[in-house]
């Protein structure tokens, strides 16, 4: 599907807020990608990316009467912003953390669990070893045993690399909020993988 531009943007929201059923189908169109994109990314295991998917475009669409113009402000960071929440309170609401049988832990999987313990976040490039699909793979497994909060934040910075400032513009959160939430995240993560390390040892 071709991108719409900002101006065309603008131009469905008024219509969807005037009650346009065209205007709000070629609006969720438009915003399609994007939302996939998020919910893909942050979707609670029991949840499909579909049905959440559906879920975020009922509030954005709810919702456009709450959005305001500002400037430099793009309706698309409204957008992620909505997203990112909706998954963040599914998660929240997710009452089960499955366990990780250290048995199930490969050699490389070990190796990356020392490296955590010992204060290493989540690097792309000095790794001990290991492949970067089996550090993601072990990360994530890792995070699950985290606070939505806490796993979303270290997945933004750490594994998808992304910036202070755009972690802030995803959540609205603070850029010195961002930092202080992924140096809690980090040290909860490295208490994790510490446990790990201590059931597995004889």
């Amino acid at each position: 599907m071709t991108p719409v531009d900002g101006d065309s943007l603008v131009r469905l929201v008024e219509g969807a807020r005037s009650g346009d059923a065209a205007a709000s189908r070629e609006l969720v169109e438009a915003l399609y990608p994007q939302v996939i994109r998020i919910v893909r990314g942050h979707r609670p295991r029991q949840e499909t990316e579909e049905d959440l998917a559906q879920e975020v475009f009922l509030k954005i669409l709810t919702r456009l009467d709450r959005y305001e113009v500002r400037s430099g402000v793009p309706f698309t960071h409204w957008v992620s912003r909505l997203a990112v929440r909706t998954c963040l309170d599914r998660l929240r609401s997710e009452r089960r953390r499955p366990e990780i049988p250290c048995t199930d832990l490969s050699p490389e999987d070990s190796q990356w669990i020392e490296y955590l313990a010992g204060g290493g976040e989540c690097p792309q490039d000095a790794t001990p070893g290991v492949a970067d699909f089996s550090a993601v793979e072990l990360v994530g497994r890792l995070l699950s045993r985290l606070s939505p909060d806490d796993r979303c934040v270290i997945q933004w910075l750490d594994l998808d690399r992304k910036s202070v400032r755009e972690v802030s513009e995803l959540t609205g959160w603070s850029r010195p909020a961002v930092k202080v939430r992924a140096f809690r995240a980090r040290h909860r993560l490295r208490k994790v993988a510490e446990a790990f390390r201590t059931e597995a040892d004889p």
